[in-house]
């Protein structure tokens, strides 16, 4: 089938666009700048704030893929809802038969994040066009590029020793990117995932701290972490800021949301694409390789 992707070039759409051609598929690659695109499919010019590109690059499309977010800016909520009401509408101008996109974990009875409150408010904007919506929930996603596995890799390797906030006791369920593309790849093959949500993750619940000294311990460095219960938000964005390359506004986005636990309670996805998702450790080892092998290549 013909199939969009929405943020191809982004951390996990520059993996799916060939799993899918891989599978079979007629890949557009949608970006703002096709002349320079590289990755696998065609590239389709298109911006999610112009509907008219929109519904011309959906054109002939049975699915469309929603894989964009604009964590960096300051007003992302109103960029975010704004770009979702755009596809949402142009999806079924051009007729297409569904969207899948990739939201985030967290309970709805929860105290939300800014960010994950934006991410629930997008699944409902893109489904309000009438498109039915396969939404996949994912926690942390591990990948060489990926922020949130970026922040945990520069912590660990720039500082042996870290005071810590609290939202390092904070749970979550992370899962290795090349299991997310394989369940976004695999609930296009079901049309009964049409209309649902699913929630996924990788086989190991772990705390933030957990999770940074599993990579200490991996890599061979030390680490030790001295928690700071009053450690406010903003000074975590602005510590994260200082010994990573992530900007502050980013950080301190994520950060807010690292206050919510975001574990997969519902395993129903399993049902429709079933493997054995990586473990965290082999999820970091794999991150870690294709860093190294990139670092290699440059």
């Amino acid at each position: 089938m013909t199939v969009l992707v929405a943020g191809s070039t982004g951390f996990v759409g520059r993996r799916l666009c060939p799993e899918l051609v891989d599978a079979g598929h007629e890949v557009r690659a949608m970006t703002r700048h096709p002349e320079s695109y590289q990755g696998s499919g065609v590239p389709v010019g298109a911006d999610v704030a112009d509907v008219n590109s929109l519904r011309t690059a959906m054109a002939d499309c049975t699915a469309a893929y929603y894989l964009v977010h604009s964590l960096a800016e300051t007003d992302f909520e109103r960029r975010d809802a704004e770009a979702a009401r755009n596809f949402g509408r142009a999806a079924a101008a051009a007729g297409v038969q569904r969207v899948i996109y990739l939201g985030g974990l967290g309970e709805d009875n929860d105290d939300l994040s800014a960010h994950l409150r934006s991410r629930r408010e997008v699944e409902g904007l893109l489904a309000a066009g009438g498109v039915p919506v396969t939404t996949l929930r994912a926690g942390i996603i591990v990948g060489h590029g990926g922020i949130s596995w970026e922040i945990t890799r520069q912590l660990v390797e720039h500082l042996p020793a870290m005071i810590t906030p609290r939202w390092v006791r904070t749970r979550t369920q992370p899962i290795a990117v090349d299991d997310v593309v394989r369940y976004l790849v695999g609930v296009l093959a079901e049309p009964d995932t049409a209309g649902r949500t699913f929630e996924i993750g990788g086989p190991d619940v772990l705390e933030y701290v957990d999770m940074l000294r599993r990579v200490a311990r991996i890599e061979g460095r030390p680490l030790v972490v001295v928690p700071v219960p009053l450690l406010s938000p903003r000074l975590s964005s602005l510590w994260l800021s200082l010994v990573t390359d992530v900007d502050t506004t980013t950080g301190r986005t994520l950060v807010d949301s690292m206050s919510n636990e975001v574990v997969v309670h519902d395993t129903s996805i399993r049902d429709f694409v079933p493997f054995e998702p990586l473990s965290y450790a082999d999820a970091v080892l794999q991150a870690l390789g294709e860093r190294a092998k990139a670092s290699h290549a440059s």
